[in-house]
């Protein structure tokens, strides 16, 4: 099995794209998943949050609607052509963000649509016409119910972090959304596991899907290094502090298990002179979204002296960070990489504050 996306024969523009991204070594899910999905077959996938995914299917979907591709501005000719459905705000922008990279040297279009930000920009862009459709489930179906999308020539639909999107409460969604698109398709479900009800999902809406399996059930990703640190509750935020200068994190998240801890916790860190985020529910997706693109755009500055924070309010939402911001590199201050994943390990493991 080759593991070298050179070898995979993609269009000209697709590995035009993946070169310039950096993209050398396929991941054991991609390695799988691509050659499958190339055949227009339904896939059933298990994989960890961070094992790339999303290039898995995207890349192979994209090669595969280039038959599409033209350069018509009449949105007819641009109807939906493959559906991306997520579980969250967050994980969409991020997969509709890397689909438009690998998408980018192409004439297909991409468009993102999720709650929390105003349906007139996003009708805007469906109304435009776009072969690629990334969602939420909520937000899809409330552009459905004003026909503002068309899902009679989707041929290609993903059902991504398909185990998250049931734990919300998205199954009912699912079904009336699969309900509007053709029979003949191809679907492809990825999930960190393979539970009795992902099992059910998949034997009502896929038709004999090659299982790839590439992560055992509860196990990290090994890309993710832990630390386990055992302290008393007035304890925490001498530890934290203690820990981020021996460390010399320059950029952390701190994942707390409440907003009015998140809330307190980012006042005591702003006191003491750290740049702080406090990130939440009651945010609007606007102050949402800004946040992490601005943490994100700082990941790769060196910052001689200070320290960022970004305080999140719920521990579930680790993978989707993980997700999102896809293993950056850190600038310690004195010049040195740390892994963004030894960062995130570092801050989650301090405390659940």
């Amino acid at each position: 099995m080759t593991t070298s996306f050179s070898n995979l024969q993609l269009a000209p523009a697709l590995a035009r794209a993946v070169s310039e991204m950096g993209y050398e070594s396929m991941t054991p899910i991609q390695a799988q998943a691509i050659p499958v999905v190339l055949t227009g077959q339904d896939v059933m996938g298990a994989a960890q949050t961070g094992t790339g995914k999303t290039a898995a299917f995207s890349l192979p979907l994209l090669q595969r609607l280039l038959k599409h591709e033209n350069s018509s501005t009449s949105p007819a000719r641009h109807p939906v052509r493959a559906l991306v459905l997520l579980p969250t705000r967050e994980l969409a922008d991020q997969v509709a963000q890397q689909v438009k990279a690998y998408a980018q040297y192409t004439q297909l279009r991409c468009a993102v649509v999720f709650g929390g930000m105003d349906m007139k920009p996003q009708t805007i862009e469906l109304k435009k016409g776009v072969e690629v459709l990334v969602a939420t489930p909520g937000r899809l179906l409330d552009h459905i119910e004003v026909k503002n999308v068309v899902l009679n020539q989707v041929e290609y639909v993903v059902l991504d972090e398909a185990d998250r999107m049931l734990d919300i409460g998205f199954l009912p969604d699912l079904q009336r959304i699969l309900s509007h698109l053709p029979k003949q398709r191809t679907t492809l479900l990825f999930s960190a596991t393979f539970s009795p009800e992902i099992k059910r999902l998949a034997s009502s809406y896929l038709q004999n899907p090659v299982t790839i399996e590439v992560a055992r059930p509860n196990e990290t990703a090994a890309t993710i290094e832990q630390h386990f640190y055992s302290v008393s509750v007035d304890d925490k935020y001498r530890a934290l502090r203690q820990l981020v200068k021996s460390k010399g994190i320059t950029q952390a998240f701190v994942f707390c298990n409440s907003k009015l801890g998140c809330a307190r916790l980012a006042r005591s860190l702003e006191r003491d002179g750290l740049r702080t985020t406090a990130l939440h529910g009651d945010k609007s997706q606007d102050e949402r979204l800004k946040a992490l693109d601005a943490f994100k755009k700082g990941v790769y500055k060196r910052i001689p002296n200070e320290n960022t924070f970004t305080i999140i309010d719920t521990t579930s939402d680790i993978k989707t960070f993980l997700e999102r911001f896809n293993k950056p590199k850190i600038l310690k201050t004195d010049g040195t990489d740390v892994s963004w994943t030894n960062t995130l390990s570092i801050a989650n493991a301090i405390a659940r504050f």
